[in-house]
């Protein structure tokens, strides 16, 4: 059942203000005209039952009311940020059941704005004529951009990227470069390219943001755009995002320091080290040298870091990875992340690509089996302290841990985590997902909301899944 609203609904002079959409066809198509219908969703209020009809081959949809009464109003509402607003999509199509019928339909309007790589969604919504009390619809979407999970997943992201700043939810920043880059790798398994055009819009719009360059204070912020330039030249081939991937390096390895015997700092103004950020160098400089023909600068980097990183401290008796070091550069004992366990296995893999040392493996695999073993509640990944929440950095973590843990896996010839990766995939989709594609916090169920950070996570296991 949709939500039951209390409010009062939206002027009709909403909707003749709303400029027509023209994609396949153009908004106010007949029903009649139809390729198909599929109705997802719907709701009911006082006997009536309001749905919402999707055309997959139009990619246009309608709202019915049945079983009502003549006065009944339905409508269709639009958004282009998974249902966060609807400012001037509201009441799309508004009209009224006719005297002498029990029901009736608006017009087919379009959920995808594609002139403007608006990605839309819809849902249905009415009230009986004789009362106040409106019911809408959980929000939906047709099956274009969206034929398996991961595209489904992936086109519930991009609602979520602001096409002003070119970030994704607003303003987000380094956990916009993990969202980017999740994108990225589902074109890659997927072979869906619809939203590349996110990469040199993400570029261009903040290429000269705080620091320039993508870098700031953080110097793991600096790591995460790193290696989505990275993902970003494998799709396009442009060398600016490669040369961008090199100016990050190279400002992070300007805070390598001899406090600890080496390592990169967290902040350029404080004396932190932490896993996080030496796992991105690691992960980094690998993967430049990888892609850099007769590079031997980018190589010596990523084998230092490795020489310092294994035996600083942070790997405890467990073979789990720690927040970071103390002042006295020990493990500082701190919380265990996802995200700790998950970079270091995708650096450890790129390492090997450069230097064919299977000792790197041998090595990732054994903090692989720790995590996988000790970061599961019920058969399924979670977060330490995960909460119901998915907005703030910690939504992000458990993608990028199975990021890594994919690409570990890839490389592996008896690839011993996929059948885990397919495991906590068909979970989320089964527990953790709307009717809009969107997920939340916990892949095995239970209350919480959606956002971006949790819907990167949710994309990241789909695509090392392979789903």
């Amino acid at each position: 059942m949709g939500a039951l609203l209390t409010l009062t609904a939206p002027s009709p002079a909403d909707a003749a203000a709303t400029a027509a959409i023209c994609n396949k066809y153009c908004d106010t198509r007949d029903p009649a005209a139809a390729a198909s219908d599929r109705a997802p969703v719907s709701s009911t209020l006082y006997g009536r039952t309001v749905r919402l009809h999707l055309s997959d081959n139009d990619v246009m949809g309608w709202a019915s009311i049945d079983d009502g009464n003549p006065g009944d109003e339905v409508w269709l509402d639009r958004s282009f940020d998974g249902g966060r607003t609807w400012s001037g999509g509201s009441k799309l199509g508004d009209t009224t059941t006719p005297a002498g019928s029990r029901g009736w339909r608006t017009l087919m309007y379009n959920v995808d704005d594609w002139n403007t790589s608006g990605v839309g969604a819809l849902r249905a919504c009415g009230k009986a004529g004789d009362r106040p009390e409106i019911t809408c619809t959980a929000w939906a979407r047709v099956d274009w951009n969206a034929w398996s999970r991961g595209t489904a997943a992936a086109t519930a992201l991009m609602m979520s990227y602001d096409r002003g700043t070119g970030l994704f939810g607003g303003n987000g920043w380094w956990t916009a470069a993990n969202a980017l880059t999740a994108v990225l790798d589902n074109a890659r398994v997927s072979g869906m390219p619809s939203y590349r055009y996110a990469i040199a819009s993400t570029y261009d719009k903040n290429i000269g943001a705080q620091g320039g360059n993508f870098t700031n204070d953080y110097l793991d912020d600096t790591g995460w755009w790193g290696l989505a330039w990275v993902a970003a030249y494998d799709a396009t081939g442009d060398s600016r995002y490669l040369n961008t991937a090199r100016a990050d390096a190279d400002h992070m390895n300007a805070y390598w320091t001899a406090t600890c015997g080496g390592g990169v700092l967290w902040n350029e103004t404080k004396t932190y080290k932490n896993a996080i950020t030496n796992e991105l160098f690691l992960q980094l400089n690998a993967a430049l040298h990888n892609r850099i023909s007769g590079d031997t600068v980018y190589l010596s980097r990523a084998k230092n870091e490795w020489a310092w990183f294994r035996q600083s401290g942070m790997i405890n008796a467990d073979h789990m990875i720690n927040d970071g070091l103390t002042d006295a550069c020990t493990n500082n004992g701190q919380t265990t992340w996802t995200y700790n366990q998950g970079v270091v296995l995708g650096g450890l893999t790129e390492l090997y690509r450069a230097t064919s040392d299977s000792s790197l493996l041998t090595t990732a695999r054994q903090l692989a089996d720790a995590s996988t073993a000790r970061l599961q509640s019920n058969g399924v990944l979670r977060e330490p302290g995960e909460s119901d929440s998915c907005t703030g950095d910690g939504p992000s973590f458990k993608g990028a841990y199975v990021r890594g843990l994919g690409r570990l896996d890839a490389q592996l010839s008896d690839h011993p985590y996929a059948a885990t990766l397919d495991r906590w995939a068909d979970a989320a989709y089964a527990n953790d997902r709307n009717s809009l594609d969107q997920y939340g916090p916990h892949w095995s169920g239970g209350t919480g909301t959606s956002d971006y950070g949790c819907q990167q996570s949710a994309l990241d296991l789909l695509n090392a899944a392979g789903q």
